[in-house]
C-alpha cells in the first residue's frame, strides 16, 4: 500500500525549494537589482542616455552595485573596498546600508522616477527594525553612494561624440541599417572612463575585422549569408528560435539569470552583493572596450554587406539584393559583435568566482517566451554565437575576438579588484 507520507527525498527537494525563495525574497542585493533594472529599463534618456539599450542598462547597474559592495564591504570588512575606503560605525544594518545605497543612487541618475523609488525604498526600509543599527546603515549607503558617484563625475556618460558614416555603400564600411536607419548608438560609451580597465582602447582586437580580399571574409560571409536570411531554407526551426531567443534585452535577461543563480545557489548577501559587484563592473567595462572598438574600426553589417557584395572586390562573394537578416539588427557597427563582449565578460567572471565553468544557468527570453537551461558557461558562450550568425547580425570571426575582449576584461578585473584583504578568496 502506497504511504500518504512525503519521501524523505521529497522532503529534501521541498525544504531547498523554500529556502531559495526565502533566500531570493528576502536577499535585498536581489530586491534592488530587480528595482534597477527597472528604472534603468523605464529612465528618461535625455537625463538618463543609454539606461534603456540592451548594454547600456549594465553600466546603471555597475554604479548601483558598487555602490551595495562598498557599503556592505564597510561593515563587513571581508574584501578590499572598490577604490575608495569608508568606515562604517559599529553595528550597522547591514540590510539598511544595502537598501540605502542602492536608492541614493538610482535617484540619482534617474531622478525622474522619485516618486517611485522613493515607495520602493519606504516599503524596503520597513522591513529593517528601526533604531540605532538602522539609522547607522542608511548613512553608510548614502556615503557608499555619494562615493561613487563622485568617482564617476564627468565619466563620459552622454557625451557627445561624433561618428561620421557614409549615406551610401561603400566597401567593409558602416552605414545606417534597415528597417528604421537609425543614427548609431551611444558612441560615447566607447571614449567613457572605464571602471577596470587602463583605458577603453586597452583591449582593441588588434586583427580587426575580416579582410575582404580573405579566404575567412569568404567563410564568414557566405556562413552568416546562408544561416542569417529571414527566409533561409537551410536554418532549422531549432536554430530559428535561437537566433531570436538572444534578440531579447540582453541586461535585463542577464539579471534575471544572475538572480536567479543567486537563489539557487542560496548565496549569502555578502556573497550576492561581491558576485553582482563583480559582474557588472565587467559587463561595463566590456561594453566600453566593445564600442571603442567598434567605432574604431567601423565595419559594415551582414544587412549592408550581402546586397552590396558586388563592391567588396572579392569575386568568390555573391551579392543578394534582396537579402534581409532573421532580426532587426542593431545599429551600430558590426565589430566586434557585443553580445559576445558581454556574455565573455558574464561567463568568465562567473567561472572565476565559482572557480568551475560547471556552473548551471536558467535563461528566459521574452521575445521567444522560452527557457533555455545551461549546465557550462561555455555552452553560454557556444549558444550565443551561433545565435548571432542565426540572427544574421555578425560574422564568426567578430564573435570570437568579442568573448576574448569581454574575457580579457574579466580576468583583469579578478586579479585587480574584489579580492579579499586577507587571502585570495575568502568565500
Amino acid at each position: 500500500m502506497r504511504s500518504s507520507s512525503l519521501r524523505p527525498w521529497v522532503l529534501v527537494v521541498v525544504v531547498v525549494i523554500g529556502l531559495n525563495a526565502l533566500a531570493l525574497a528576502s536577499n535585498p542585493v536581489l530586491d534592488w537589482d530587480l528595482i534597477a533594472v527597472n528604472s534603468a529599463l523605464a529612465g528618461n534618456q535625455t537625463i538618463s542616455p543609454g539606461s534603456s539599450s540592451a548594454g547600456g542598462t549594465g553600466l546603471y547597474l555597475a554604479y548601483v552595485h558598487l555602490a551595495i559592495f562598498n557599503a556592505l564591504n564597510a561593515i563587513d570588512r571581508d574584501y578590499r573596498p572598490y577604490r575608495v575606503a569608508l568606515t562604517a560605525p559599529r553595528a550597522a544594518s547591514r540590510k539598511a546600508a544595502i537598501i540605502s545605497a542602492a536608492y541614493q543612487t538610482l535617484l540619482y541618475y534617474f531622478p525622474d522616477q522619485a516618486a517611485s523609488l522613493g515607495g520602493q525604498y519606504a516599503t524596503s526600509l520597513s522591513a529593517v527594525p528601526d533604531g540605532e543599527a538602522k539609522d547607522k546603515g542608511v548613512w553608510v549607503g548614502q556615503a557608499a553612494a555619494a562615493q561613487i558617484i563622485a568617482l564617476r563625475l564627468n565619466d563620459g556618460r552622454g557625451a557627445s561624440v561624433t561618428y561620421t558614416y557614409p549615406s551610401s555603400p561603400e566597401p567593409g564600411v558602416w552605414i545606417a541599417t534597415p528597417p528604421g536607419f537609425l543614427a548609431p548608438a551611444i558612441p560615447w560609451a566607447g571614449q567613457m572612463v572605464p571602471f577596470t580597465m587602463n583605458s577603453a582602447s586597452q583591449f582593441l582586437p588588434q586583427d580587426g575585422p575580416d579582410d575582404l580580399g580573405s579566404r575567412r571574409w569568404v567563410r564568414d560571409y557566405n556562413e552568416t549569408r546562408i544561416l542569417g536570411a529571414h527566409d533561409s531554407s537551410v536554418r532549422t526551426p531549432e536554430q530559428t528560435e535561437i537566433g531570436l531567443f538572444w534578440t531579447a534585452h540582453t541586461s535585463s535577461q542577464y539579471a534575471a539569470t544572475l538572480r536567479q543563480l543567486s537563489a539557487d545557489r542560496g548565496l549569502s548577501t555578502a556573497q550576492s552583493a561581491r558576485l553582482f559587484a563583480m559582474v557588472w563592473t565587467a559587463f561595463a567595462d566590456s561594453l566600453i572596450g566593445c564600442f571603442n572598438a567598434k567605432y574604431h574600426y567601423g565595419f559594415w553589417r551582414p544587412v549592408t554587406a550581402v546586397p552590396n557584395a558586388d563592391i567588396d572586390g572579392n569575386p568568390d562573394t555573391v551579392a543578394d539584393p534582396a537579402w534581409l537578416p532573421l532580426g532587426t539588427t542593431p545599429n551600430h557597427p558590426e565589430f566586434p559583435a557585443a553580445h559576445a563582449c558581454l556574455t565573455g565578460s558574464l561567463a568568465r567572471t562567473l567561472e572565476l568566482y565559482f572557480r568551475t565553468s560547471h556552473i548551471r544557468l536558467t535563461v528566459n527570453s521574452s521575445v521567444t517566451g522560452t527557457t533555455h537551461n545551461f549546465s557550462d558557461v561555455r555552452d553560454l558562450e557556444d549558444e550565443v554565437l551561433r545565435a548571432r550568425i542565426y540572427a544574421g547580425f555578425h560574422y564568426r570571426h567578430s564573435l570570437n575576438e568579442g568573448f576574448k575582449l569581454g574575457h580579457r576584461v574579466a580576468e583583469q578585473s579578478h586579479r585587480e579588484y574584489f579580492r579579499s584583504g586577507q587571502s585570495e578568496d575568502s568565500r
